[in-house]
């Protein structure tokens, strides 16, 4: 345990430039802080302590903004970033040199039991507000971007934007046609308005070629 911790604290300095002394990081870090609980509680949790872990846990959300049930399991240097609304369910599971940002939710996606959160891989960034849902598997260095909503299993070395979730780039390639236009983007009630003209403009022709007749 308390080498995860100490990983977990070094995983801060490198992946955060705003990093500046160990004193801050102690006792101005939540996201640390929430990790720290964490620790203790997945520890108490394993040994089969009744309450008190999910008391922890409790404590923390209330104190940072951030919940991790302590039946998650996460590995080595994971770092939360500012992390306001962060939440990881009971069943999922986290490698190694994961770094999650504000809002991200690690959830199920119904009232089922067993496995019913993601797996992370390793060497994973998980953007702001992205939610990633269901037994689903996110493979080694993947990049979720955003609000990404991810419902389905993303294959490693993969980026993921969009709701829902879809991949635009793999190792390093981007996927045909999967980028959005931003600056052209589709406006539905004028293309309805479109095809409703074209149809009345068809029907106009077809009465002037009966009447003709």
């Amino acid at each position: 345990m308390f080498d995860n911790i100490r990983k977990d604290f070094n995983a801060i300095f490198e992946r955060d430039p705003a990093a500046i002394s160990y004193l801050e990081v102690l006792l101005a870090y939540p996201g640390f802080h929430a990790v720290l609980c964490y620790r203790v509680s997945h520890w108490l949790w394993q040994k089969g302590v009744p309450v008190i872990p999910r008391f922890i846990s409790h404590i923390s959300r209330i104190l940072t903004g951030i919940e991790i049930h302590p039946g998650s399991r996460i590995g080595t240097g994971f770092f939360i970033d500012h992390g306001m609304g962060v939440v990881i369910g009971e069943t999922a599971i986290i490698g190694n040199n994961v770094t999650l940002f504000q809002g991200v939710t690690l959830g199920g996606t119904g009232k089922e039991r067993g496995k019913r959160h993601p797996t992370l891989g390793n060497n994973i960034v998980v953007g702001v507000g992205a939610k990633v849902l269901g037994d689903i598997v996110i493979g080694d260095n993947v990049k979720i971007g955003a609000n990404a909503v991810v419902l389905e299993s993303v294959p490693p070395d993969s980026t993921v934007v969009g709701v829902p979730g879809r991949i635009v780039k793999q190792r390093g390639r981007r996927i045909p046609g999967s980028m959005l236009d931003h600056i052209h983007l589709p406006d539905p009630v004028a293309e309805r308005i479109e095809r409703l003209e074209r149809e009345i403009e068809d029907l106009r022709d077809k009465m002037r070629e009966s009447d003709e007749s």
